[in-house]
């Protein structure tokens, strides 16, 4: 016999002695729920021994009492009747393993939500349930079984999935604190969006002349490796034994030879009248550099439209371009995964959203980013699309993606301060310029946002708190935007030389590939979800990944690179102390039963079970105590520990009323 089954024997053979303490939370239960009458009733079911009132069982006098009450009543199940276990379980867990009890013995009941807040003013009704759902609770927690969590071991290397602000960030924290980075980023260079950035609110500090040094400064990190141009396609294992094979693009040259000198770009006579970095506007080689401040600079060829004329190979003096090259593929070790995938713009083209698609002088926020950028295409020029002429009126339309109930209805929170962004720096270039913003809200929360706000408001840009109804082009490409403003209740039509859109953020296709293979929860906007949006904003309901930046939902650069940090710093606390705890709560298979059909295998969302050699194998690090198999057995030989079947119907059993309630 094992000590965990002698444990269990011992346990199993005594006589259920159960403390119950009811939790009034001030008035939040207290206000609606008659906690005495509640523990009144509790004290005469069987099986308890206490059952007592508190004001805040959570507080450190609550669960002092929890504590004594263990130890001089000789308890040996609690129960406690509060708010959600989501945030409170491992609190009432920690209390009563501190006094000897094993956690698992420890039943919680919500009677904040399912009572107190549902039936706010029906205090008798939600006395009745309070009652109802104790008594429920009082019958599962007879039954309970100690638990033991396992321990693993964690391997001291990171994986960090984007090379953004955020994930730049993460690893350069976790680098300085002396382990092991990988960061894979799908494109040529790191860096993300914020590279092409023009300037950054609310200092309008130059973007890349901040992100340039922390993108050198993350390639001479000796611990970070930098993976540029690849992407994760498996990951197996759980938290602190992670196997993950990342796929490396061909850039059809050797990038430790390329020095990125450019003669090849010079050399290759295809022009392609598209640039990735520039929002498709301008042209670039079919052999190219991405940006010329790149991470690492190194040039890749674009083989879609290389007509292999060998003029790159006589040009490169290194001799590094290599057409044969193919895709390789590496193994990693790590103990954890942050991902920092960032996102995509809202694009408005499928739906001509205000004639985006149809008028030439319509365009998004990003595009314009490019234009008026001094490293841009037009070299900080801004002009119009239709005719390369300066524009003397442009509009700008807010919310374009964004808190719309046909696209997206949050709120992409940072497309309001780019856009006074790109407003003020009109006006400072060509201070001629009419500027119009149109819009529902101006949302400006943080530190000297609302001073930029007011900034913008002083410099001569107008406001027209309306969005436009409809949009035109005239015969002189212009557009028409006719707007009503709400405040003054009048009508406008706008002529406008350039219209620019700004459009929202929105969860790419890629990082939605990622999330599929991490096995990530997907929040109702479509972006990652994290654990707890308090509590842990960053984590997720898997043990040793994280999440961070725009990957968890819109936010700005300072939230962006805030998060960073904090991944981190959730992350290296398995990195430092080389081991992790693993959730008791698993499924157990009874082999006497279990015919090896094989049916709960695929069932399984973190992919804990498998056959093997035609038995059925479980993986318990990996298993989360989700039941999903258990419910699909069709033989019975699947139990969830901590939620078995005598306890389920244990608790069933007493939906109906015991006695008096």
């Amino acid at each position: 016999m094992t000590e965990q089954e002698a444990v269990t024997e011992n346990i199993e053979a005594e006589e259920p002695r159960i403390g119950a303490f009811i939790c009034e939370c001030g008035v939040n239960i207290g206000g609606a729920v008659d906690c005495q009458a509640v523990a009144d009733y509790i004290s005469t079911l069987p099986n308890v021994t206490t059952a007592v009132v508190n004001k805040y069982t959570c507080s450190d006098a609550g669960q002092a009492e929890i504590k004594n009450a263990i130890k001089e009543l000789d308890l040996n199940r609690v129960l406690v009747a509060s708010c959600t276990p989501k945030t409170h379980e491992p609190i009432f867990r920690a209390c009563v393993e501190e006094a000897g009890l094993n956690p698992y013995l420890f039943e919680f009941v919500n009677i904040r939500e399912h009572c107190s807040w549902i039936h706010m003013w029906e205090k008798e009704d939600a006395t009745h349930k309070a009652k109802e759902l104790v008594r429920m609770g009082v019958a599962r927690a007879a039954k309970l079984e100690p638990l033991q969590s396992s321990e693993v071991p964690v391997t001291n290397k990171a994986l960090v999935i984007g090379a953004g602000v955020t994930g730049m960030q993460a690893a350069l924290d976790i680098g300085d604190m002396g382990f092991q980075v990988y960061l894979v980023e799908q494109g040529p260079s790191i860096g993300g969006k914020m590279a092409q950035l023009d300037k950054t609110f609310p200092t309008n500090d130059c973007s890349i002349c901040i992100l340039g040094p922390k993108m050198v400064e993350v390639a001479r990190n000796p611990n970070i490796e930098i993976m540029s141009y690849s992407e994760v396609v498996e990951v197996d294992g759980y938290v602190g034994n992670f196997k993950v094979k990342v796929k490396h693009k061909p850039r059809y040259l050797n990038i430790e030879d390329c020095s990125g000198c450019g003669l090849c770009t010079e050399k290759c006579p295809i022009e392609v009248p598209y640039t990735e970095f520039n929002e498709g506007i301008g042209t670039r080689k079919a052999i190219y550099v991405p940006f010329p401040q790149a991470v690492p600079l190194r040039a890749l060829v674009d083989k879609s439209v290389c007509i292999d004329c060998g003029a790159c190979i006589k040009a490169c003096e290194r001799g590094a371009i290599d057409m044969e090259q193919e895709e390789t593929f590496s193994e990693l070790d790590v103990g954890v995964i942050i991902v920092a995938a960032g996102y995509d713009v809202y694009d408005p083209e499928p739906k001509h959203e205000y004639g985006f698609g149809l008028y030439d002088n319509v365009i998004t926020t990003m595009e314009f980013e490019r234009l008026i950028n001094a490293s841009g295409p037009t070299m900080g020029k801004v002009v119009r699309p239709s005719d390369v002429q300066p524009p003397k009126r442009i509009g700008f339309v807010q919310c374009v993606g964004s808190r719309d109930k046909n696209s997206n209805i949050y709120c992409s929170s940072f497309c309001c301060m780019a856009s006074l962004k790109n407003a003020q720096l009109i006006k400072e270039k060509y201070p001629d310029t009419e500027v119009y913003i149109m819009y529902m809200d101006m949302r400006t929360p943080f530190r000297m946002y609302e001073e930029f706000y007011n900034r913008a408001r002083d410099s001569g840009i107008k406001f027209i708190r309306g969005k436009p109804a409809e949009v035109t082009e005239d015969e002189n490409k212009n557009i028409i935007a006719r707007v009503e403003d709400t405040l003054t209740g009048e009508i406008v039509n706008l002529e406008l030389d350039l219209m620019v859109l700004s459009v929202g953020a929105v969860s790419p296709e890629s990082t939605e590939t990622i999330r599929q293979i991490l096995k990530v929860s997907r929040a109702a906007d479509g972006f990652m979800m994290e654990a707890h949006p308090k509590l842990k904003p960053v984590d997720t309901t898997l043990d040793g990944i994280f999440i961070g930046g725009m990957t968890q939902g819109p936010k700005d650069i300072p939230y962006s690179i805030s998060q960073g940090s904090a991944c981190a710093a959730r992350a290296t606390r398995f990195l430092a102390q080389g081991k992790a705890l693993t959730e008791g709560i698993t499924v157990k298979v009874d082999e006497d039963i279990c015919v090896d059909c094989g049916v709960c295998v695929p069932m399984c969302p973190f992919q804990a079970l498998s056959l093997e050699d035609g038995k059925l194998n479980i993986l318990s690090a990996l298993c989360k105590g989700c039941g999903t198999c258990a419910v699909a057995c069709p033989t019975g030989a699947l139990q969830q520990s901590h939620f078995k079947n005598d306890q389920l119907l244990a608790q069933v059993k007493n939906v109906f009323a015991y006695g008096e309630v």
